[in-house]
């Protein structure tokens, strides 16, 4: 009896956790439209998910310092941020840029970062990155139960990818 009581009362504990415990990994996200990532990264914010940054986040990845709070953030020595001005296809098809959404994307930012930003002459069409010691001075360094395989799952955050799967007991996201 007292075996099925313990049983029940581990049953129940494993129900009560919450994805506040797990995280997310971001190990290569090209980016893409501002909107849909805002809508996918304040859902994560609401989630209580952790974020680990394992790989290249470009473009509206990089949302992801200003919309999860800087304590559920870490970055691996693989992490590699890339950011560019906000831009939209024109008439004839070709890149034209974005004042509105520069600016959002600035405003989304934590100061650090823009103050990254504006050393290097502010965003523009052309890529730049932020990654070793720099970005570590800003977001602390993933611990090794961070980074061991199963205690995350791989980032849902960009339309390419469909809604996440359980694979084995790890959430996991399929390509679209």
């Amino acid at each position: 009896m007292q075996l099925r009581a313990a049983l029940l009362g581990a049953a129940v504990a494993a129900l009560a956790v919450s994805s506040a415990g797990a995280a997310v990994r971001i190990a290569g996200d090209p980016g893409g439209q501002i909107g849909p990532y805002l809508e996918r990264l304040a859902a994560l914010r609401n989630s209580g998910e952790r974020v680990i940054i394992d790989g290249p986040c470009l473009s509206a990845c990089t949302m992801v310092l200003g919309v999860i709070p800087r304590e559920r953030i870490c970055v691996t020595q693989r992490a590699r941020l890339g950011f560019h001005a906000a831009w939209h296809p024109g008439d004839n098809g070709r890149p034209v840029l974005s004042r509105g959404g520069t600016r959002l994307l600035m405003d989304v930012y934590p100061q650090p970062v823009r103050n990254w930003i504006a050393r290097r002459g502010g965003l523009t069409p052309r890529m730049i990155f932020l990654s070793g010691r720099e970005l570590t001075a800003m977001y602390p360094t993933c611990g090794q139960a961070d980074t061991v395989a199963g205690r995350s799952r791989p980032a849902a955050s960009t339309p390419r990818i469909a809604a996440p799967q359980t694979v084995r007991g790890e959430r996991t996201a399929a390509a679209e």
